[in-house]
């Protein structure tokens, strides 16, 4: 990633914040860079584990709630992993996830066919689509190189 693209991001997540009355902080700054940063859709305790040399004080609870409130300002988007344990990302525009069901690894692809998924009518009855994003589960070329057809999902870990 660009420094003049991260520079442009990090300006937009500033802007974005006080937009909705949040307080910029040193921390709020160090989580939203430490995404950008890992590109590998990590989960809350990844990112705190990240920061925490540069922020020894700063609890899991407070990076967690901290990701959920960028999420509810449209900054980053969560991602529901095969596992259950909830990922995030800052990749807010339209795309799809493949997700490795033994080590956990979600791939984000675009396709402009899978952008134009006709949602049913009996679906938008009553229900306001706000967008469609399509997961597809699998086994990732390296966990389907070593484990071979017969694997059982052990989940979480992404390759490096």
């Amino acid at each position: 990633m660009s420094d003049d693209y991260t520079k442009n991001l990090v300006a937009g997540f500033i802007e974005r914040c006080r937009k909705n009355g949040l307080k910029i902080t040193p921390q709020r700054l160090a989580i939203f860079r430490e995404l950008l940063k890992m590109q590998i859709h990590p989960s809350a305790d990844m990112v705190h584990k990240s920061i925490a040399e540069e922020y020894p004080t700063i609890s899991f609870d407070t990076v967690n709630r901290t990701l959920l409130t960028f999420a509810e300002i449209g900054v980053i988007e969560t991602v529901e992993s095969h596992s259950g344990v909830r990922r995030f990302e800052t990749d807010t525009a339209p795309h799809h996830h493949l997700h490795c069901v033994v080590c956990g690894q979600i791939i984000d692809f675009c396709d402009p066919e899978l952008d134009e998924i006709r949602v049913p009518d009996q679906v938008r009855e009553g229900f306001t689509v706000l967008g469609t994003r399509v997961v597809i589960r699998g086994i990732c070329r390296k966990c389907a190189g070593v484990a071979g057809k017969d694997t059982v999902p052990v989940g979480g870990i992404p390759h490096e």
